[in-house]
């Protein structure tokens, strides 16, 4: 397939600019992967999507604040976004400056400084020499918002740009389907008999990349830390058991656990991941999905097609539009049934 092959229309006017008051206030969209039939509904429905006996997984990461301002010796200023904390004091990142910065170069960040180590790629790798990398992000900087959000980000996003049970610091974008969830509503699903079960997947700043060729067979996915361990495996093993069915909270669940399953079989894992999933993939692990609508063309749009298949996805999409359903990261949820067969 190929990347126009999944444009559609959005008007800017959709794109959610602020989250809602309440985290569970949103829209649900649910649709079946067999049938294509869409039903609108509320998140505080999900409930009554849901079975006793049903496994829920979610991405517990932690967003940290990853943007950073600072200025060169010359006194140029300087963007930086760290993509990743590498150790106590290194970090890679995507840096936005004048020019390109060379190896020993400073940038100021008022009384501390990040010097330019070399480059991987398109990113720098930065030493914090004076504090600790995750002490100096954690004082100086501010919460990542995603580019299609035009704004500065404001004193709620430190809450509600994080899910309420994140916990292992390090990704630079939310895992945003979780923000749907708050306490209560975790504690009705836990009441009904749904099981909790986490991953920790740390989302980098290559979420928002746009795929770049027009045949999908040529475009690399950026690599992310993932972390699948024994006991969620367990706990998946025990749903099957029980015929139960695995709940993925998020693209970014879906891509761990079905990372975790490459080799044919899920086993615990713990390392990188590029998996890039496009209809036609094989899924062995998650039943349904609870997703947030997905930029045009992107890696998690065609994720979500493979999933549900193609035409009903877009044929999703455009109700979602007409509907007007609010978009992207603070914007409404979708929680679809994998589609069986042909995609």
């Amino acid at each position: 397939m190929r990347r126009d092959d999944f444009h559609f229309h959005l008007p800017e006017t959709q794109i959610a600019q602020f989250p809602l008051t309440e985290r569970g206030a949103s829209r649900l969209l649910f649709l079946d992967g067999d049938t294509g039939d869409c039903r609108d509904t509320t998140f505080s429905a999900l409930p009554d999507f849901l079975r006793p006996g049903d496994l829920l997984v979610f991405n517990d990461t932690r967003v940290i604040p990853a943007r950073l301002w600072g200025q060169k010796s010359t006194g140029g200023r300087v963007e930086i976004l760290v993509e990743r904390v590498l150790d106590e004091y290194r970090c890679l990142a995507h840096v936005r400056a004048s020019k390109s910065l060379k190896p020993g170069g400073e940038i100021h960040l008022g009384q501390r400084r990040l010097v330019v180590e070399g480059r991987q790629g398109e990113l720098y790798i930065l030493e914090s020499p004076d504090l600790p990398m995750m002490a100096l992000v954690e004082s100086q900087g501010e919460m990542p918002l995603p580019p299609y959000i035009q704004r500065r980000p404001g004193s709620d996003d430190s809450e509600r740009y994080q899910t309420v049970y994140g916990r292992h610091k390090g990704a630079v974008a939310a895992p945003t389907a979780g923000l749907h969830f708050d306490q209560a509503m975790l504690d009705r699903l836990q009441a009904m008999g749904v099981v909790i079960a986490f991953v920790t997947l740390h989302v980098g700043a290559g979420t928002f990349q746009p795929v770049r060729v027009e045949e999908l067979s040529q475009h690399k996915m950026h690599s992310e830390r993932v972390v699948v361990d024994k006991a969620v495996v367990e706990k998946i093993h025990q749903t099957r058991q029980r015929g139960g069915r695995v709940v993925a909270v998020g693209t970014t669940t879906v891509r761990s656990l079905e990372s975790a399953a490459r080799g044919g079989e899920l086993q615990p894992f713990q390392g990188e991941t590029d998996i890039f999933i496009t209809p036609g993939f094989q899924f062995r692990v998650v039943d349904l999905l609870i997703t947030n609508f997905h930029l045009p063309a992107s890696t998690l749009l065609m994720l979500v097609s493979a999933f549900a298949g193609y035409e009903q996805t877009l044929a999703a999409y455009r109700h979602a539009v007409e509907a007007g359903y609010r978009f992207f990261s603070y914007g409404d949820a979708m929680l679809i049934s994998r589609r069986h067969g042909s995609v």
